[in-house]
């Protein structure tokens, strides 16, 4: 395959399996996030990559259509290439098994920015700090990097953070990679929104955006809509992203590709 999806569902905490397993209007939120996956244009294939530890769970709530990788490996890192031993590609699209409002299109940008810049080792967006996306918590976006590039960070990471977040080491180092970010959506790229399902609270403001979107409208543009005429929401989730912070990395800051 030239380019395949993987959505990580390695579940180490009860909590995050309990939010995988609740409903999302008729699917369980992991076969949600899955779905939305494979409607994606510009990828060859997909497929879901489990811990040994969370495959039965996780299997339980794959559609049957969709194979299910259980990698035994100690490091989420190690998952990813063994995977890729058994589903080869010349790249991969990661997705989070949690991100209930990850978005197609914005998967196939990836996809199709890589294909236009054939040098790029990593293609994802960026912030309006300057730092990756997929660190936000705006919980929307999803990260495209070469396979060959993937073993070459495993080679060289050294900490269990780089083992465990699995391109931590790819974007954090633009000197030996070429890391193409492009400008998140500034209409939903705010402080102000909070999409990832990290607490009891976000389960509930993402019930709520999908009761009032339906199944149908949920890609980003709408949402942002939505957000736009729900000040106190804003408001709210503004304040979680402020007490609960933004996950943070040795990455430096950089300058979106335009």
């Amino acid at each position: 395959m030239k380019t395949l999806g993987i959505v990580q569902a390695c579940y180490q905490s009860p909590r995050f399996r309990g939010f995988a397993s609740r409903r999302f209007g008729r699917h369980s939120l992991l076969e949600w996030v899955i779905r939305r996956v494979t409607d994606c244009v510009w990828l060859d294939g997909v497929i879901v990559l489990t811990s040994r530890e969370s495959a039965e769970f996780s299997k339980a709530l794959v559609p049957a259509d969709v194979p299910v990788f259980v990698g035994d490996q100690p490091s989420a890192l190690q998952r990813f290439l063994r995977a890729l031993e058994e589903y080869p590609a010349e790249a991969v699209v990661r997705v989070r098994g949690d991100n209930a409002f990850i978005d197609p299109g914005l998967i196939d940008r990836l996809v199709t920015t890589a294909q236009a810049h054939p040098n790029c080792d990593y293609v994802s967006y960026c912030s309006h700090d300057g730092r990756p996306a997929i660190l936000s918590p705006v919980g929307i976006y999803a990260e495209w990097f070469r396979s060959s590039v993937l073993r070459q960070a495993a080679r060289s990471a050294k900490t269990a953070a780089e083992g465990d977040q699995v391109t931590q080491y790819i974007y954090s180092h633009p000197e030996k990679f070429n890391v193409r970010l492009i400008p998140a959506p500034e209409e939903i790229d705010r402080d102000d929104v909070r999409l990832s399902v990290d607490i009891e609270e976000d389960w509930d403001h993402a019930l709520a955006i999908f009761d009032a979107l339906g199944p149908d409208e949920l890609d980003w543009r709408r949402i942002a809509a939505l957000l736009d005429h729900q000040p106190a929401l804003r408001q709210r989730m503004a304040a979680l992203n402020r007490a609960h912070g933004v996950k943070t990395t040795p990455a430096a800051k950089q300058t979106p590709a335009r």
